[in-house]
């Protein structure tokens, strides 16, 4: 249940104030996954707990969360949590698997096997996001702003036909093929379940939420524009027209649509605030295609993350130079990988910070 007490004021918005176009003290770092296996305190908490009872006990996501923040001054926490909890909330077995990563052992092969899916009660089953959520914006006491997130249809529909992760998205792709209209009530399935739980987010105390589509390098521009766009546009407009209505304070949201490049002028129409960049995009460029008035997020390659401290001071420091101070939030192009030296983290968010 929410927490009835009112929330610490914020003493560092930076984040959305990027977010909104409004003048910054400092250009914002944070970065994805910045909760997790590099720690080791991360990896000792996990010798204790499975992945997901960590995502499912409030007071373990909250512990992870707050991980990171207490090594780097980092301008934002976002909720230790995982993609694939929806799925779990249909009705799907989802485990993570030491080397792996997550497997779903009884995947959707056929178009009747979405009767199997409950969406009825779905939202209930992820209560333990919010209570997760209500009770992290409390122990951050205002020092940075909390990020909630999802992911998005058409990544989540791969993995749940995939049954895991896949290198080329092979079964998820044919079914866009060979079966279309139930491709589309499953998307739509899929859209509805996020909807109602980022609402749930941003009523539990979520002040910024981003909808990863981790998968959409898997899809050509034309499918992109066909199993994507549509259902993030969805996302964004039928939650604001939710919150509105309720009359609850709209947050920023950002888009991050891994290997879609191609379609930033497309994703900067959808109504996001701000719109991730994976570090294949030229920050310049991408500028010039989304305009003036989209916040842009990114882009370090992860593996720049190896390089040694004066290389990977210098290489943040050209990359914040390229996007400039007004409209950008500093992060990586992809989720920080789990060998990374503590070291690093420190150098790109100091470099970050003083690069204007």
């Amino acid at each position: 249940m929410k927490d009835a007490k009112p929330f610490p004021v914020l003493k560092n918005d930076n984040l959305l104030r990027a977010a909104r176009g409004e003048v910054v003290d400092r250009v914002p770092v944070w970065v994805m996954r910045q909760a997790g296996r590099y720690l080791p305190e991360f990896q000792e908490l996990r010798k204790l707990h499975d992945f997901f009872t960590v995502c499912r006990t409030p007071e373990l996501a909250c512990e992870v969360t707050m991980q990171p923040l207490r090594r780097f001054d980092l301008d934002a926490s976002i909720i230790f949590s995982d993609i694939l909890v929806i799925p779990q909330a249909l009705g799907l077995t989802v485990e993570m698997h030491a080397g792996v990563g997550p497997v779903l052992p009884q995947p959707i092969v056929v178009p009747e096997d979405l009767k199997r899916l409950t969406p009825d009660g779905a939202l209930s089953r992820l209560s333990y996001v919010g209570d997760a959520i209500t009770m992290m914006r409390h122990k951050l006491e205002g020092r940075v702003p909390l990020i909630g997130f999802t992911g998005a249809p058409w990544t989540l529909m791969g993995y749940m036909i995939e049954g895991g992760g896949s290198k080329t998205m092979s079964k998820a792709k044919a079914w866009l093929n060979e079966h279309p209209e139930d491709s589309k009530l499953f998307l739509n399935l899929l859209t509805d379940a996020i909807v109602d739980y980022l609402e749930m987010q941003v009523k539990a105390g979520a002040q910024m939420l981003q909808v990863f589509e981790s998968s959409a390098e898997h899809l050509s521009k034309e499918q992109f524009l066909q199993w994507g766009v549509p259902y993030l546009k969805r996302i964004r407009d039928e939650l604001v027209d939710r919150l509105t209505k309720k009359a609850i304070p709209v947050v920023p949201m950002t888009l991050f649509a891994k290997g879609a490049g191609h379609s930033l002028k497309e994703q900067s129409e959808l109504g996001y605030d701000v719109i991730g960049l994976d570090w294949t995009v030229d920050p310049l460029e991408a500028r010039t295609l989304v305009g003036p008035n989209i916040t842009l997020q990114g882009n370090l390659d992860p593996q720049d993350m190896y390089r040694d401290p004066d290389e990977l001071r210098n290489l943040t420091t050209e990359m914040v130079h390229k996007f400039g101070k007004s409209r950008y939030i500093a992060n990586l192009g992809h989720g920080i990988t789990p060998q990374t030296p503590i070291t690093s983290m420190e150098v790109l968010v100091e470099a970050v910070h003083k690069a204007l």
